[in-house]
Formats: structure tokens, sequence, C-alpha cells
């Protein structure tokens, strides 16, 4: 009953098919009528995703009080898993950035879940020499070949009483495992996840990559870190997910035929009575910086909310007992909603921009209802931009990048993108649910971190120069200075 796969799916897509026949049913019955309740409502369930995206904005979250630091030799077990798939070049750096993480090596458990045909990832790990560890599990390649059926192979062989996922491309910064430790011991008894902030390095390489950026800059540090503090169901990201493997494993693991299992299992959490809450800690992604890459994982991230808003409403009235009210609204307007806006938008706009070089009461003529409809749909429009550049602006202003916010001036333009990617995903839902269309990772031409590194360096030398000039660094501790950092630079 929770899964997107069949024999239920079929159930799914029939009962969508036949809501649209009776929709258009409607239309053709009472064209007017039908069209300006569609239409109506349309604009409120937009209207209410903006306000809810707003409400989460103005929330302040609060960092409850955390317990004194484990020493090493109490820290629990920690599991990380990587599942990877045509991702050789990726190996060094995602190894690195274990490596870095700020945890005692004999408490880490590392497993990485390989396709059993892709023998230069499985290799890139053989031949790749590291300090701790590693379980490689490689999977046949049978049933849906997507993210999460890798990821519930490796879960039996995960050790550690907690269980991070990061992605080939993540860069972890290295106090995060602590970050999220410390989190689960004053999070209360029902808090089975907590999500670190991702941040888009690869800035730089494009306007799409600067959308990017500045998209997740208000999805992870304004919009998640408020609905947490509300305590509603979130909408989980794909990477640095930490959970209680035990409560993982009651929940029954990822789906394995949601191509967005993060958004999925975020959700049946909640309906199983867990919490998930965000913590202050970021790792460091690549996106995708041209078209044909973003509209495909765009497409995937869209068809996995419509596979999750399917397989969730199957029984409202369990959905509505579970979440209760108020998770229940935030469900239809984040899932459902966040599907719907980008479905509609170019409808909206199509007849708004009609109805103003005409001059006519939108299609139907009627003097009295044009206006009332030309003042929702413009309500709508504008308020939507509006709203969305506002929380990416924000959310750059708490990450340092405001001066990257000249990048929203294109929002009217990624909506439409938005737009395109989601009606493609609809065609897929219908003709290749279980598609996955890969992301390709390791093409970024920029990286944010790596020049803060330098001017952060470049300034330490100077510091470090100035002070042996003046004579205040003594020779011996200025040559050991230099030496640490030549190696930090190396590394």
């Amino acid at each position: 009953m929770l899964s997107a796969g069949p024999p239920r799916w079929r159930t799914d897509v029939a009962a969508v098919a036949i809501s649209l026949v009776l929709t258009v049913i409607a239309i053709i019955a009472a064209p007017a009528a039908t069209t300006l309740a569609i239409e109506v409502a349309l604009a409120f369930v937009f209207l209410g995703w903006l306000g809810l995206r707003l409400a989460g904005a103005f929330v302040k979250w609060r960092v409850p009080d955390t317990p004194p630091a484990l020493p090493d030799h109490a820290l629990p077990v920690y599991t990380v898993i990587a599942a990877l798939y045509r991702e050789a070049a990726s190996v060094d750096g995602l190894m690195t950035a274990i490596q870095r993480l700020d945890y005692p090596t004999e408490k880490l458990d590392v497993i990485f879940v390989v396709e059993a045909d892709d023998r230069e990832t499985r290799a890139a790990i053989a031949n790749r020499k590291n300090r701790f560890p590693i379980t490689t599990i490689a999977i046949p390649a049978e049933g849906p070949r997507t993210k999460p059926k890798a990821l519930n192979a490796a879960l039996p062989f995960a050790h550690g009483t907690f269980t991070v996922i990061y992605d080939a491309e993540d860069r972890p910064e290295p106090g995060q495992l602590r970050h999220a430790l410390q989190a689960f011991r004053s999070g209360g008894a029902d808090l089975g996840c907590v999500q670190a902030r991702l941040s888009i390095d690869n800035s730089a390489d494009s306007w799409l990559a600067a959308l990017f950026t500045a998209e997740y800059a208000g999805q992870f540090d304004v919009f998640l870190p408020g609905l947490a503090a509300l305590r509603l169901p979130i909408p989980l990201g794909g990477s640095s997910n930490h959970f209680n493997t035990a409560t993982l494993r009651k929940v029954g693991g990822w789906d394995p035929y949601n191509v967005t299992e993060d958004a999925d299992l975020g959700m049946r959490l909640a309906r199983f009575g867990w919490r998930s809450s965000v913590i202050d800690s970021t790792t460091y992604e690549e996106a995708p910086a041209q078209f044909g890459p973003w509209l495909r994982q765009r497409t995937r991230w869209f068809k996995g909310w419509m596979q999750t808003w399917l397989v969730h409403m199957r029984r409202p009235g369990r959905l509505m007992r579970e979440l209760g009210p108020a998770g229940f609204l935030t469900f239809q307007l984040i899932v459902g909603g966040n599907v719907l806006a980008a479905l509609v938008h170019p409808l909206f706009v199509g007849t708004l921009i009609f109805s103003v070089l005409n001059g006519s009461a939108m299609w139907r003529g009627d003097d009295a209802i044009g206006p009332i409809l030309a003042a929702v749909y413009g309500t709508a429009v504008i308020v939507g931009y509006l709203t969305s550049a506002f929380l990416g602006w924000l959310g750059l202003v708490r990450r340092g990048l405001l001066p990257m916010a000249w990048v929203l001036f294109l929002t009217p333009l990624h909506w439409l993108l938005l737009s395109l990617a989601a009606w493609r995903a609809f065609y897929q839902l219908v003709f290749a649910p279980y598609a996955w269309e890969k992301t390709e990772h390791g093409l970024a031409k920029s990286s944010r971190r790596a020049a803060n590194l330098t001017r952060a360096l470049v300034q330490l030398e100077r510091h470090l120069s100035a002070l042996q000039d003046s004579g205040k660094l003594p020779t011996l501790a200025s040559t050991a200075a230099n030496r640490e950092t030549r190696l930090f630079r190396q590394r």
C-alpha cells in the first residue's frame, strides 16, 4: 500500500485517467461554470502553496540545547552509505570527503553500493587506498534500476546506530556526523531523521547553476528549517539524510519503485509518527549546468513527487488520521501543490497574456467573470514570482551569497522551464513510470569552496609573512606553519 510498484500502480494511473475524463465531460456539459470553478480552485491551491512557503520563512528556527559532546571512545558506530552508478570519476573525491569527516575511523561503517555491471566504478573503488575499510555491494541488474533499490540492498549490512546517505558528488562539512549525533541526542525520542543543508558549489558554471544555488538556499536554509520548527512533515533531500538506523528499518527503508525516494520517505516517517528536523551543517553538491541534464533531473523529481502523492492518497482518510489536519494539508501543498503549480503555470500565464492582448474577458466573452479571472490570474502569477524570488533572496543572504541575487530576475523563465519538466514527467508517469534518468557528475568547472579556501590560504600566508618580517614569529614556528600551510593547500 505504500509502494509505487506494480500491481497497484496500474490502479493509480487508471484513477488519474478517469478523473481527467470526468473533468472533460463536466467542461463539455457546463463549460463556463466548470472552468471557472477549476480555475478559482487552482488559484487558491497555488496561493496556499505560496503561503505555506512564506510561513516557513518567517518561523524562527531554534536550536535545542544540546548535551555535552561525547568523547571519541563513547561515540556510536556510524554507517555511511553511497549508491554509485557510472561514478568512477567521482570515487576519489567522495572517499576523500569521507576521510575528512571528524569521526573516529574505527567507528565508521562505509558501504558503497554499485551495479554489478558497472565495472569501472567497482575498479575505482578497489584501487583507491583508504584509512578505513569499505564494504562494496554489487547488486544485480534486475527489477527497477533505481537509487532506492540500491540503498535497500545496503541497509541489512548497516552496523551503525545511525546511518547517513551521501551522493557521489557530495562534500559534507567535516563535523557533520557529530553535529547530527548531537541533534539526535537533544531532539527527543520521536526524532527519526535529520537533514543537513544542501548547497550548490559550482554556482559560477552557468545561470542554471546560479538559479539552482538560489533555489537550494531558499529550500534548505529558509523553508525546511521553518517546517521543522512547526513540526510539520518534511520532504527530505536526496542526500545527507541522517537516520536512526532502527527507525529506518521500522518504516521499511526506501520504496525501490519511487524515483524521488527522499520525499516519499520523509512523508512515510511522518505517517509512522517520526519527526524530521534540519541541522546547521552543510553538504556541498554539484548542480547540472546545462539544460539537457537539468531537464532530465527535474523530470525525475517531478515524476517522483507525482508517484508520492498518488501512493499516499490511496487512502486519504487514513492519511489524515496519521498526519493530522496540519500535516495532511502540508502534504497536499508541498507534494501535490508543488506539481500542480508547475503544471498549471503555463496555462495561467498564457491565458492572462491572451486576455490582456485581446482586451477580452478571458476566452468566454463574459464581461462579468473576465475581470475577476484576470485579477485572480494576475495575482497568482505575480505573487508566485515574488514569493519564489524572496525565498531565494533570503536564502542567499543567509548563505552570504547576496551578490548572486541578480539571477532571481530570471524567475519567470525558471518557472516556465519547471513547467516543461513537470509536463514531461506527467508523460513519463504514464509510459515510463520507473525510468531513472541519471544525472552525470564530475562535470563542474568551478568550485565556490575551492575559491574560498584559496582566499583563506592567501590571507594566512600573508599574515604569517608579516609576522615573520616583524620578528614576532620565531623561525622554527614559521617553518612549521609554512609546512602545514603547504600540506593544507595540497589537500
